[in-house]
């Protein structure tokens, strides 16, 4: 196990969010060829004339810019900490899988409860990222 492990599945959910991102313009534009939207339609964000399909890519991109913060820092504490280890990796890895299921279930069928349930998930498993940490920190006296 190297220390560098658990910045793998900050490539990987850095990556989705930026497939994310990219199908924000492409569904604007889909739309707006097809006469659904305007531009004053998106002047202040998005207005109630916005198709569903339009909108839930750039929705789901909000979302993978909100809690994701706390994991990114969550990882890159372990890292400057040398509290790098197989169950931190893997749980990790749990969360990235969680987060892209949450993506999969909005971008697709989003039935919300689903959504709900991937979405609690995945936050109880950031909780349990930053318990290690605190864990690692306090009983480690780890400094930076």
């Amino acid at each position: 196990m190297h220390k560098t492990d658990i910045l793998y599945p900050i490539f990987v959910l850095a990556a989705w969010t930026v497939i994310v991102l990219v199908q924000v313009p492409i569904v604007r534009f889909y739309a707006a060829f097809g006469h659904e939207v305007v531009e004053s339609d998106f002047k202040l964000g998005e207005s109630a004339a916005v198709p569903a399909y339009v909108s839930l890519p750039n929705r789901n991109y909000m979302n993978l810019l909100e809690l994701p913060v706390l994991f990114y820092v969550v990882c890159l504490l372990f890292y400057m900490t040398n509290g790098v280890s197989l169950i931190v990796v893997q749980i990790a890895w749990v969360y990235v899988a969680l987060r892209l299921a949450h993506s999969a279930v909005h971008l697709s069928y989003n039935n919300s409860v689903h959504r709900f349930l991937v979405f609690a998930l995945s936050n109880l498993v950031l909780i349990a990222l930053w318990i290690f940490a605190a864990l690692h920190i306090f009983f480690n006296k780890t400094t930076l």
